[in-house]
């Protein structure tokens, strides 16, 4: 076959049929000057057979100067297609499938795959000529086209009442599960965990008043709602009204002469969680407490409306704290400090009227508070308050249902936009709205991306939580059992809970890494009863709210480091059926007439900042942001530069770190404007500078266990800055009470977890500033 080659190829070009050429290097003896002698292996062989025994020298046949180019022509292009054969291949086996790269028979078999996952799992190849202004324009024509019909039919059966870990419940996270295939979601998957939440027992909860001499004079009430988590006790006392619980006025109390001391409190509900008022009472030695809906601030008709919530000082299954609550973590019984050690329960309103009769309690409330007139201070001599509780621990297994759009350039890295599913009771303005945004955002993105030419740099994770009602237990359990790679991966949270609960007001509470994000979109964005820009204070950062530890983006922040935001569209008052079986669909209707046109508004919030978030390469967080908020700390502290003095201590260190944060933020600033923003690599490598920021704010000396909420500015415990600043006031006021050794630790640990966000900002070992 070679032979014949050979003999074809020399045909072709004239000359005579040759087996192979060879280069003899020969340096000839009767000159001075070298040359190649190219002689052909056909004719040696001859020679070879033909002159044995006889002279060696050997005459060589003249040879064609054409033919020689003529050979050397053809190597080149026999080695140029080689080479570009290798290199189309190679670049095909890289390349995502495409149909050009495949052969007839692989495009057969890819053309009989199941239709669905071949469109969720591949997208279109050609790059994406759509910029900011093009993906803006589609998602607010297509979100226009939205009627949000579906928090109705979340609103009823067979979705209805859906308590985490009920089969409605379960149902509605299929519903949720089978959606996000029909979207052609790239993937969807789902969590199991089992988890123990606490439901009324078979003995109703009681609130009775009684004489000293311990006969039950008459029952107040046995309350329908509850407060999950409480401790399962009877307690009997003298009663005192403690106005919203906050630790300000349990303070209060003791110059109104009626401490708190060995008595049960009555709390009106608003201001701050059922848990943080539950935390304080008990620190200030109450016995027990009950929660009840002041007319003043929720003007609910029915005064015989039962209220439920939590008291739980924390995130996730208490009863796995730190830890996740899968089925295969069998660790030892455990539980969280968050949980409290006296009873509570939620009243009605008619029965915390009752209870303020002048027959059982004396003393005008101060008109400071602002309280219905019934509300009277503390029980008259003689008449005691008597709370049982028999609430009991279940165990259940809930589900988290995901679905994603993976990224083009770095599917690894994610935003994650959840809302919560459960609800005690309907539930229509606590999950409805939120699990209906996550369903119209996942539809219209994935649309986006398939149909519209949208390549998002990075993914979007889209979560629907179970068991939020009893402390956003579903998220937390997520975070807590990827505790070791979620914060490397996702970069920011986006909360969809209650996102519409009125009108009037937009409000927003966030990450200091995601305002300026969220400024960018607020000026986008128009209300649509005004008609006037989202934007309308150019000081709303420093207006915006802490996160409430009841909020699911809470954990995502101060647990795992990752930039969170929750907004809302609200009144200046609560909304009154939160908690409540009034939270129906008709009564939302009611209360915002504009129902849909909100929901539409709301979702092209969230959708603007999920666009803004994955799609340019530079990841879109204000890292230079944080430097206000160290700023503004460590002038707080000057102010207690004096009394630091007195303790033998200065803030030298606590000004160096925070300056290495400013010098670290600055030179990333530089490294971005002088990057090649075309270069993937170099991006990269800042961008994972930009996601270590928040993650670096959480305290390395505290345990995740223990002190789960570790970041030192929206944390809680000992080791946060604003506790600090706290430990160092008690001084001023009680120095007795002020624990010297407690503040010494405090600022040294602050100090270097300030040092070591620094550090992480600023890349590489050998660019850290560490000259002390």
């Amino acid at each position: 076959m070679m032979d014949q080659a050979r003999s074809a190829i020399s045909n072709l070009f004239g000359g005579e049929s040759l087996s192979y050429t060879r280069f003899s290097l020969a340096r000839q003896v009767d000159g001075d000057n070298s040359h190649v002698e190219m002689k052909l292996a056909a004719d040696e062989e001859e020679n070879a057979d033909n002159n044995l025994g006889s002279n060696p020298a050997s005459v060589t046949k003249p040879r064609r100067f054409n033919s020689s180019i003529c050979y050397a022509a053809i190597a080149v292009i026999i080695f140029f297609l080689i080479g570009f054969m290798i290199g189309y291949l190679g670049y095909c086996k890289r390349a995502e499938p495409k149909a050009g790269c495949r052969g007839p028979q692989e495009t057969m078999s890819t053309e009989t795959e199941d239709t669905e996952t071949s469109e969720a799992d591949e997208f279109p190849e050609t790059p994406s000529h759509l910029f900011w202004g093009d993906l803006k324009n589609i998602l607010s024509q297509k979100l226009n086209t939205v009627d949000f019909s579906s928090i109705k039919r979340l609103s009823e059966n067979p979705y209805i009442p859906r308590e985490a870990g009920s089969q409605k419940d379960e149902n509605l996270a299929f519903f949720i599960e089978n959606q996000f295939r029909e979207f052609q979601l790239s993937k969807v998957w789902r969590d199991e965990h089992y988890i123990k939440t606490q439901v009324k027992g078979s003995a109703q909860n009681s609130v009775s008043i009684v004489p000293v001499n311990g006969s039950t004079i008459s029952v107040v009430e046995r309350p329908q709602g509850y407060v999950a988590y409480s401790k399962a006790a009877t307690v009997t006392g003298k009663l005192v009204h403690a106005n919203f619980g906050t630790k300000a006025d349990f303070e209060s109390l003791n110059n109104l002469n009626s401490p708190v001391d060995g008595s049960l409190v009555i709390v009106r509900a608003g201001k701050i969680t059922f848990a943080e008022k539950v935390a304080n009472a008990e620190n200030f030695n109450a016995t027990g407490v009950l929660i009840y809906m002041d007319y003043a601030d929720f003007p609910v008709v029915e005064a015989e409306l039962p209220v439920f919530g939590h008291a739980h000082l924390g995130t996730g299954d208490p009863y796995t704290p730190g830890f996740p609550s899968f089925n295969h973590t069998q660790f030892p019984p455990s539980q969280s400090s968050g949980l409290p050690n006296i009873p509570v329960q939620t009243i009605s309103r008619s029965a915390a009227e009752q209870l303020f009769d002048p027959k059982n309690m004396e003393q005008d409330c101060p008109p400071t508070w602002k309280a219905d007139p019934s509300c009277k201070m503390q029980s008259l001599q003689g008449r005691n308050v008597k709370l049982t509780v028999n609430n009991v621990l279940k165990e259940t297994r809930i589900l988290n249902i995901f679905g994603v759009i993976k990224g083009f350039e770095e599917p690894d890295r994610y935003v994650v936009v959840g809302a919560q599913r459960d609800a005690w009771g309907v539930g229509a303005a606590k999950s409805s709205v939120g699990t209906a945004l996550l369903l119209e955002l996942a539809r219209i993105l994935s649309d986006m991306v398939l149909k519209d030419g949208f390549k998002p740099s990075r993914s979007i994770v889209f979560a629907s939580w179970s068991a939020g009602e009893f402390g956003a237990v579903g998220a937390t359990e997520w975070l807590e059992g990827y505790l070791s790679t979620l914060h490397l991966k996702a970069f920011t949270y986006i909360n969809l809970d209650k996102a519409v609960l009125g009108t009037k007001n937009f409000k927003v509470s966030a990450s200091p890494l995601l305002y300026l994000l969220i400024e960018k979109t607020m000026q986008d964005v128009r209300h649509p009863v005004t008609g006037l820009s989202l934007y309308r204070d150019s000081n709303w950062a420093n207006k915006a709210e802490k996160l409430s530890i009841d909020n699911a983006a809470f954990p995502f922040l101060a647990y795992s480091g990752i930039p969170a935001v929750s907004f809302c569209f609200c009144e200046d008052n609560d909304y009154p059926y939160l908690g409540t079986p009034k939270d129906t669909y008709e009564a939302l209707m009611e209360k915002i007439p504009q129902l849909n046109r909100m929901a539409r508004t709301a979702a092209e919030v969230a959708g603007q900042l999920v666009i803004r978030l994955t799609l340019d390469l530079e990841l879109n967080l204000d890292y230079e942001r944080y430097n206000e908020k160290i700023l503004s700390f460590v002038k707080e502290m000057t102010q207690f530069r004096a009394d630091i003095k007195e303790m033998g201590l200065n803030l030298q260190w606590l000004y160096s770190a925070r300056g290495d944060f400013f010098r670290a933020t600055s030179r990333l600033t530089t490294d971005f404007r002088n990057a090649e923003r075309a270069n993937k690599f170099i991006m990269r490598e800042m961008n994972d500078r930009i996601m270590k920021v928040e993650y670096h704010f959480l305290s390395p000396y505290v345990s995740p266990k223990d002190s789960p909420f570790r970041h030192i500015f929206w944390g809680s415990g000992p080791h946060t800055l604003s506790a600090l600043l706290e430990n160092l006031e008690l001084r001023r006021k009680n120095r007795d009470a002020f624990n010297e050794t407690l503040l010494r630790n405090q600022l040294a640990l602050a100090t270097w977890t300030l040092q070591g966000a620094a550090n992480a900002l600023t890349g590489d070992i050998w660019d850290i500033d560490n000259e002390f």
